[in-house]
């Protein structure tokens, strides 16, 4: 297995990940309030083949969706904890150039380190490669396959 490519994409994918932990209870307690208000079902009306009647199936559905956003919550919340965790073991040099290059990656960060930090780019490049060695030995304790 590639380690740093795999750590490369967990970095760029840290911020979108976040975001998420931000989003998802957002959208359970969207749920929650909408199931509410979906009215209960009659129990006097028999289902033509066997199925359930619509509100029973939406409070189902609303249900199962519930349940795989919590799913969802969780394994973002570990996701996310996992490569903060990883990241305290850099320095902040580092943090800034793999923040710069991977996790908020714009134009021109390049060049902004180059003036942050008082370095040229080959040695921007040069310190990326070492923080994101450093970083792929913290997460998956491995660099190398």
């Amino acid at each position: 297995m590639d380690w740093k490519r795999e750590a490369k994409d967990k970095l760029r994918n840290y911020s979108a990940r976040r975001t998420a932990l931000e989003n998802i209870p957002e959208e359970i307690r969207r749920l929650e309030a909408r199931a509410t208000g979906i009215r209960s079902a009659s129990a006097d009306g028999t289902p033509v083949r066997g199925g359930g009647n619509g509100r029973e199936d939406m409070l189902l559905s609303n249900i199962a969706e519930r349940d795989e956003l919590h799913l969802q919550l969780k394994n973002a919340q570990k996701w996310v904890e996992n490569v903060d965790r990883a990241m305290t073991t850099l320095t902040a040099g580092e943090r800034l150039v793999l923040e710069r290059l991977y996790i908020y990656p714009a134009m021109g960060n390049v060049d902004r380190l180059c003036g942050e930090l008082g370095i040229e780019k080959s040695a921007v490049y040069e310190r990326r490669d070492k923080a994101l060695r450093r970083f792929t030995l913290a997460y998956y304790g491995a660099v190398e396959s």
